[in-house]
């Protein structure tokens, strides 16, 4: 039995500064789906997979160490430095982070997708999947903040453009 209680839902709080006004606060539900801990790969046998298998409520999908690891280790606070961090389009309606910071300055590419939307009034997250890449990923630059203010005032979300 593994330890996922790092991927409960939680808050994150990100604070916009602008010169001369008040600053904007956005609170943000994050949840985080299997996909960040789990992955089907085609060499492992059925048996290795049923060994393997997590169930969720709406899917099950082998558990992969791998995954795990770079969770447990770096998808939080990739999270909560998502103001700071390169986001992009990642299609289909997601955005998502390509790079994380390594303990010593290093990067590593980690491709974190995730949706945001609002839910009964509430800023959401949602972390669909995320795992490593061995190259950065192309994709239309967007600011969080602009995903985040468009969200709070019931205005469309930013688009890549065509």
């Amino acid at each position: 039995m593994r330890d996922l209680s790092f991927l409960d839902a939680h808050q994150a709080v990100y604070v916009q500064h602008h010169e001369g006004k008040e600053p904007l606060e956005y609170r943000f539900w994050v949840t985080y789906s299997l996909h960040c801990f789990t992955k089907d790969y085609e060499h492992q046998t059925n048996e290795e997979k049923q060994s393997l298998m997590y169930h969720a409520p709406k899917e099950s999908r082998p558990f992969c160490q791998h995954r795990y690891n770079l969770a447990r280790t770096h998808l939080k606070r990739t999270i909560l430095a998502l103001p700071e961090s390169n986001v992009i389009h990642a299609g289909y309606g997601s955005y998502a982070v390509i790079e994380v910071d390594l303990d010593g300055g290093d990067k590593a590419f980690y491709f974190v997708a995730f949706r945001a939307f609002r839910e009964k009034k509430k800023l959401r997250l949602h972390v669909t999947s995320a795992y490593p890449i061995s190259e950065k990923q192309k994709g239309k630059s967007v600011k969080f903040f602009t995903i985040a203010y468009n969200l709070l005032r019931n205005k469309q979300l930013p688009q890549p453009s065509k």
